[in-house]
């Protein structure tokens, strides 16, 4: 999977303190002997193309992630290939660490669009809680939010009607892109299709094709040439039973 990335893809820097996320403010700030032992730690820098695995199911790679550019997703699948998307990932967030407690890996991940990947051995992790117990508990935190993500999930495959899936969906990713920097005039990439939303939110494709369609002619949204953009945000909220929390510094191996 290590190769040469395409431009496009942003690879990652061979050096940490070069690194574009550690000066975003949605990133807590290291101190210098974190920042070195993190460099220490990471044993290289990969690239997966938009479409292949950085994870594949039952297939644990003694490996961690942290995803520095692109977009990706975690999913699982049953016998007959039906799929359930669990998160979608962006930059700065922390792949493979649900490798450590099970046998093999329990779920997959996918590169959604051309991804660089900063990569870290898995068995460095109890040095990392020894040496260094704040970013230990960093990475407890990043295990507890995606946690709390996947519970958001369940609550809205539970309980939301279709309409307030996708609208929640489609908040909830704007918000996480936009803390990124990478939202411009209330649009942002999206890279994301029909076929990702119904497995994200459980629904059929033209269920999810009509729900789309519906919330666009109301005017919440726009959808097209890869880019979302937000028409009545909050519409949007209100029908998604969303509120904005403030948003905490995450943390960035």
């Amino acid at each position: 999977m290590v190769i040469t990335p395409p431009s496009s893809a942003g690879p990652c820097p061979k050096h940490c303190k070069d690194c574009r996320l550690r000066g975003l403010e949605a990133f807590n700030a290291v101190t210098p002997q974190e920042l070195a032992f993190i460099e220490d730690f990471r044993s290289g820098a990969g690239f997966a193309a938009a479409g292949t695995s950085i994870i594949s199911e039952q297939n644990p790679n003694g490996k961690l992630f942290t995803l520095y550019a692109g977009w990706a997703f975690r999913y699982k699948t049953l016998s007959d290939g039906r799929r359930q998307i669990l998160n979608f990932l962006l930059p700065g967030d922390l792949i493979g660490l649900q490798q450590e407690f099970a046998d093999g890996a329990s779920h997959g991940v996918e590169a959604l669009t051309d991804a660089a990947l900063c990569v870290f051995p898995r068995d460095g992790l109890w040095d990392l809680f020894r040496q260094f117990p704040s970013l230990g508990y960093d990475v407890t935190w990043l295990s507890a939010r995606e946690e709390g993500m996947v519970d958001e999930n369940l609550l809205t495959n539970g309980r939301r009607t279709a309409a307030e899936r996708v609208a929640m969906l489609l908040i909830h990713l704007y918000r996480r892109v936009e803390r990124l920097g990478l939202a411009t005039d209330n649009s942002i990439e999206f890279p994301i299709n029909q076929q990702h939303i119904a497995d994200a939110l459980g629904l059929s494709l033209v269920h999810t094709n009509k729900t789309l369609r519906r919330l666009a002619q109301l005017g919440l949204h726009e959808l097209g040439d890869g880019r979302l953009r937000l028409i009545n945000p909050r519409a949007l909220h209100r029908l998604a039973d969303y509120y904005d929390l403030p948003l905490r510094r995450i943390p960035l191996l």
